[in-house]
């Protein structure tokens, strides 16, 4: 290559970074008690040795909830459920917000929209209204929610901040991924309800994003790269499978819809997912580094490592999300992000994939670029 390509090419990538959304931060929250396998096994109230093989055999170790274990009764009303979810999501919201504010050197004065997903429970005013007060959100702040995305509900979050930020450049977009799964208990012994209960906790996670990467340093001094860009993004539904994932509302609760055939419907639509993705723009699945997967289960990601053709070390940063805090929906490929991020390994030019699925029935992802 001549010395005019190669500044061809770098000033290409310099463009594309300046026209791309960048992540200034990523910050995580979860509720302070933490349950073993055996000891939320309990909690449920299932007494079978097979349904307990089915916890202890789920590769999750540690699960957290926002529940008090010495007054809790798996038969809640729905009235006591929604308390939950209004209470839990309020606070880990807001403090997943504040720790993304502070890695990002903000102050709360200085965001000019907060967006919220989730899908576990409904509240009027919305979180993100509530949050301009918990947080101390300017008044003429924009704000948003995006309601009943599942566990795909961080990439359409994503999304919507990343068209705010190219909107209106110079403005800096707090979003936040909230789940309280505990309120969205539902006791029967069906497989997907058990599967449910074996897998699902709460947390939170929260990012500040802004075109140009606006107050973000180029790098943290030690050769790592800096904040990840945001470069696109894919959607593909299948409309035909709506009724093989989500909520239904039986007794006044909410109770998971998981079906068996979403293993084999996942491989094909991740398949026409990321070719839509990193085709168009000349990129083999060879070019990506970090592959951020949402971590649906130790069956979800061993479909994905065969299917993908992911070796172990690909999948290292999900299942340890997995193994530490189970499957909180739609804040957890937030969570491996962020784990991503500590571990200090991306450098300057490495991409990175989100992917996450959802209801609808959904694929979703995102392309980085560090």
């Amino acid at each position: 290559m001549s010395i005019t390509e190669g500044a061809l090419t770098l000033s290409s990538e310099s463009l594309t970074r300046a026209a791309a959304p960048a992540l200034l931060s990523c910050a995580t929250a979860v509720p302070p008690r933490r349950f073993s396998q055996e000891e939320a096994f309990a909690l449920c109230g299932y007494s079978s040795s097979r349904i307990r093989q089915i916890f202890l055999n789920s590769d999750i170790d540690f699960r957290h909830f926002w529940l008090n274990p010495d007054d809790f009764i798996p038969n809640e009303t729905p009235d006591q459920l929604h308390a939950r979810y209004l209470e839990g999501a309020r606070h880990l919201a807001g403090l997943a917000a504040r720790r993304a504010l502070d890695q990002a050197g903000l102050a709360a004065s200085d965001i000019d929209c907060i967006l919220v997903a989730s899908c576990t429970g409904y509240l009027c005013p919305d979180l993100s209204t509530l949050l301009v007060s918990d947080l101390g959100l300017r008044c003429d702040i924009q704000r948003g929610a995006l309601l009943g995305h599942g566990c795909a509900g961080a990439l359409p979050l994503l999304q919507r901040a990343s068209d705010h930020a190219r909107a209106n450049p110079g403005a800096r977009v707090l979003a936040i991924a909230v789940e309280i799964c505990s309120a969205c208990y539902f006791f029967d012994t069906s497989m997907e309800t058990i599967i449910g209960n074996a897998i699902c906790a709460d947390g939170a996670a929260a990012f500040v994003l802004s075109l140009n990467g606006r107050s973000a340093p180029a790098s943290n001094g030690n050769g790592a790269a800096a904040p990840p860009c945001v470069l696109g993004f894919q959607s593909v539904l299948d409309p035909s499978q709506l009724d093989k994932v989500g909520f239904e509302h039986r007794d006044g609760k909410l109770r998971i819809v998981l079906a068996a055939e979403i293993r084999e419907l996942a491989g094909p639509i991740i398949d026409r997912c990321l070719d839509s993705l990193l085709l168009p723009r000349g990129l083999r699945r060879d070019d990506v580094r970090f592959w951020v997967l949402h971590p649906g289960g130790r069956k979800v990601l061993d479909a994905a490592s065969q299917f993908l053709g992911l070796a172990e070390e690909n999948l290292r940063f999900s299942r340890r999300i997995l193994r530490e805090f189970g499957n909180m929906s739609s804040p957890t490929v937030l969570f491996v992000l962020d784990e991503v991020r500590r571990s200090g390994e991306p450098h300057p030019g490495d991409y990175g994939v989100l992917l996450a699925l959802g209801p609808g029935f959904a694929a979703e992802a995102a392309l980085l670029r560090w």
